[in-house]
């Protein structure tokens, strides 16, 4: 019989409990004896756990959230006492004091670069891709999404009608910090009139520009999509140029330098979606408010989308621990899933390409992207 661990790292988002259900219903199938980490990695690292039998699996499908509890801590640093530590010796022994054989790890971009901390360190481990913002490469999909889509669409939806019954510009503020596939689908889905995404930065008078050409077709309201990382083409210049001096960093006390000076650039794009929206009262003299929906996106009962792909990827994940399968994520490809290696995914984002389906979308049915 083996024995496996399984944690959630990182935010929560909906369908890890749909996840956690579908592994441990097919591991506990395929004759595996299960414990909980409580508390994400934390868990881990202090040896606290709860046993996963089916009793425990019942009625969580259409949980939001994660019954194990979840945080944002690293392997390698790790708040204790009140100072940074390294906390992987701590996990390797708690893996062997349970005499685990396998630990799985449902979670983001950062939970697959703590889980190939962890394999360097020894163990034996599988990540199942989950984020609202749908940037982890070489899956097409991770659980979560598809109901923060659902979500922010509705949003959308919604404040068309305030939009449009006060002549306003409405500016809806969408998670992705690094990617916009969120703002993306969603303003699509909801017919925004301009999305701004990271990927594409924007010009104020290119957005100016779709909006009076709305005015002139006698349309007196907006609705703006607004991914939380999207950026004007003067700080996505600077910014590039920021990046490029920590790479050419010769020693680590020069990169110690660009980082602060790129994180005090960062620092002067707080409330950017606030300081957009009286530009644009300025510039166009209608009447503009910021909605941010913020947490909103990651609460609440899975979509039926997000609880078929978890289950998915849970089963999947229990029959890698079976067939000895570790070091990897198990993601999807196409109606398929894939095992990719850790190494190949660990520390890169999946960002939308410029020429992508949606961005061509988007731009033929009128809607501005701020380019």
């Amino acid at each position: 019989m083996k024995r496996v661990g399984i944690l959630t790292a990182g935010g929560d988002a909906p369908g890890l409990n749909a996840a956690i259900r579908g592994f441990g219903r097919a591991a506990i199938g395929l004759d595996m004896e299960l414990i909980g980490f409580t508390g994400g990695l934390r868990g881990l690292a202090f040896n606290n756990y709860i046993d996963i039998n089916s009793g425990s699996l019942g009625g969580i499908l259409t949980v939001g959230g994660t019954v194990l509890r979840t945080s944002r801590d690293k392997v390698h640093r790790m708040m204790v006492d009140g100072e940074e530590r390294d906390m992987t010796a701590a996990m390797v022994e708690t893996y062997e004091r349970n005499n685990l054989d396998a630990i799985v790890m449902l979670g983001g971009g950062g939970t697959a670069k703590n889980a190939l901390r962890l394999v360097k360190a020894g163990l034996n481990v599988v990540h199942l891709p989950k984020t609202i913002d749908n940037d982890i490469v070489h899956t097409d999909d991770s659980f979560g999404f598809a109901t923060a889509l659902e979500i922010a669409t509705d949003a959308i939806d919604r404040l068309h009608s305030t939009a449009h019954s006060h002549h306003r510009i409405i500016l809806v503020e969408i998670m992705g910090h690094k990617a916009g596939w969120l703002a993306l689908g969603a303003g699509i889905a909801g017919g925004a009139d301009v999305i701004l995404i990271p990927e594409i930065p924007y010009s104020l008078d290119k957005i100016c520009e779709t909006i009076n050409k709305r005015r002139a077709q006698g349309k007196h309201f907006s609705v703006i999509a607004v991914a939380e990382g999207a950026m004007d083409q003067e700080y996505a210049e600077k910014m590039a140029v920021a990046n490029q001096l920590v790479k050419d960093a010769s020693s680590p006390e020069a990169v110690a330098m660009a980082k602060r000076s790129r994180a005090a650039l960062a620092d002067t794009r707080r409330e950017s979606t606030f300081a957009l929206a009286r530009q644009l009262e300025a510039r166009t003299g209608l009447e503009s408010r910021v909605t941010i929906l913020g947490y909103v996106q990651r609460g609440g009962t899975p979509v039926a989308a997000d609880r078929l792909l978890a289950t998915r990827l849970g089963t999947a994940g229990a029959e890698a621990v079976a067939d000895g399968s570790f070091g990897i994520m198990v993601g999807t490809a196409g109606a398929q899933v894939a095992h990719v290696p850790l190494t190949d995914v660990a520390g890169k984002v999946k960002y939308v390409p410029q020429d992508h389906d949606w961005v061509k979308a988007a731009r033929q049915v009128e809607t501005g992207l701020g380019d």
